[in-house]
């Protein structure tokens, strides 16, 4: 089976009569992470993770990232962890650009490659290994579950996106549709991540502004987004964030489809502050 291609870092550094002609934007409303600074120097390690390093692209804190934490994570052949997840209440997304991994469940095994999609809710004790003889690269997305009373928590599952038919937004004549892996109207899930394509001409044609925190990690292609009060321009390895009420839109006017995984914090009420907070 062919897979469509799924940018992932590879690291490295440039050479040192590179000039700083970079992308990187940090404001209180959105961040842009251009590909060019995800470098070997900015990598992190993770406790009871072997033989894996990692790009923490997003992290909840003051005037970030409140709602979730975003890796870009490369394993070895044969690394991975046994206690992957540290905190009994966070869920977690995988989505794997290259290589292949593995996910076990207590005693069954799913294998996971280019395309392929995990949900691992909390408490499920999952464990991951890098197969093949080439780094495993993948995204791994964190959140911590919000339960609900009278709502059940959502079970584990494992899905791939060619076996997901897109969803076209009505009028556009498919040039801008949604790859989901979790129907919106399932209240047990408190976070999606899906994809979304463009095709060439594809458009978000007015300013998105609503409550939803966003990452957006572009997979493929280019495109000119609006971010607040700003146009950039962002390429296949790029990622942004967009703080909730952010104003978003897209051209993607490139030669090819532009593509990103989304996440996004949906189906809860907004936490209230304490009185007297």
């Amino acid at each position: 089976m062919t897979h469509p291609p799924y940018f992932a870092p590879h690291g490295g550094l440039p050479g040192q009569a590179a000039l700083h002609t970079g992308r990187a934007v940090f404001t209180d409303a959105y961040a842009v992470i251009p590909r060019g600074v995800m470098r070997d120097i900015v990598t992190s390690t993770l406790p009871h993770w072997r033989d894996t390093r990692a790009w923490i692209i997003a992290r909840p804190m003051t005037g970030f990232a409140e709602t979730f934490a975003q890796y870009v994570m490369e394993v070895a052949p044969g690394g991975g962890s046994d206690a992957p997840e540290p905190d009994p209440g966070a869920q977690g997304v995988i989505f794997v650009a290259e290589g292949a991994i593995e996910i076990a469940l207590g005693e069954i095994a799913h294998l996971v490659e280019p395309g392929g999609y995990a949900y691992l809710p909390p408490g499920c004790g999952w464990r991951l290994r890098a197969l093949g003889e080439h780094p495993a690269r993948f995204h791994w997305i964190r959140k911590r579950y919000e339960a609900v009373e009278g709502i059940e928590r959502p079970e584990p599952f494992f899905a791939s996106e060619a076996e997901i038919a897109p969803v076209a937004m009505p009028g556009t004549d498919g040039r801008w549709a949604t790859t989901r892996f979790v129907d919106p109207d399932d209240l047990r899930h408190d976070m999606h991540v899906n994809i979304v394509t463009f095709q060439p001409g594809g458009l978000i044609p007015f300013e998105e502004t609503h409550v939803m925190e966003h990452g957006l990690y572009v997979l493929e292609g280019k495109a000119v987004y609006r971010l607040n009060r700003d146009w950039v321009e962002v390429e296949a390895g790029d990622f942004m964030w967009l703080r909730a009420f952010c104003p978003q839109a897209c051209y993607a006017g490139g030669p090819g489809r532009f593509r990103y995984l989304l996440y996004k914090d949906v189906n809860r009420h907004p936490a209230l502050a304490l009185p007297g907070a």
